[in-house]
């Protein structure tokens, strides 16, 4: 038996959703609970309800979404574009993976089981920050400068550009937009806290 790893696939085309279960029911390596939904009105619910690790999602019906609220709303929740055209390069990095219609089904194991390690190693990366790291962390998401970063904590500016850097190597994260979301998902900051520092940044 596989490892296990819960899945929600939401895909309002009949065609392409019975093809993507077909697929990740006959991958070896895995032993894959699964969940389909065809309804947007289904997805907040179906979340609660499984609490699937994985959700794969076309991102042409979630464009309404935030998906670091998704990720906020659901624990440890990794969300995977499906793909059955070209899609904008920058939306795409809210989202953990992305598996296309042209992906073999050996591709689409090797994806899921990069993130199913991923998911079993998160906790051990979060607890490798220390506490001084994850309060620079939370000021990073909250959009304060190094300087005030440094006046907060009562610590100079260069020892929080020292921080920011070991944070970065540590998480291999090195954007404020990848921050962000890993502080919702790991539970540094509240979604509510940033909601409207995201939104500033969308208009």
């Amino acid at each position: 038996m596989g490892r296990s790893v819960k899945i929600v696939v939401f895909e309002p085309s009949l065609i392409i959703r019975s093809g993507v279960l077909a697929v990740l029911r006959r991958l070896p390596s895995l032993d894959i609970q699964i969940e389909e939904i065809a309804d947007a009105a289904q997805l907040p619910s179906s979340l609660r309800w499984h609490k699937p690790d994985i959700l794969i999602v076309n991102p042409s019906v979630t464009a309404r979404l935030s998906i670091p609220q998704l990720k906020a709303e659901a624990e440890q929740l990794r969300i995977v574009a499906l793909l059955n055209s070209l899609a904008d390069e920058e939306a795409m990095k809210s989202y953990d993976e992305t598996i296309t219609v042209y992906d073999t089904a050996d591709r689409i194991a090797e994806k899921i089981m990069r993130l199913t390690d991923s998911k079993h190693n998160r906790d051990n990366t979060t607890n490798a920050l220390s506490a001084r790291e994850k309060e620079i962390v939370v000021g990073v998401v909250k959009g304060l400068t190094n300087k005030q970063i440094a006046d907060s904590l009562f610590i100079s500016t260069h020892t929080v550009i020292t921080h920011r850097r070991n944070i970065a190597a540590k998480l291999q994260i090195h954007s404020a937009a990848g921050l962000t979301i890993y502080a919702i998902v790991n539970k540094l900051v509240e979604f509510d806290e940033i909601s409207s520092l995201i939104n500033r940044g969308e208009e």
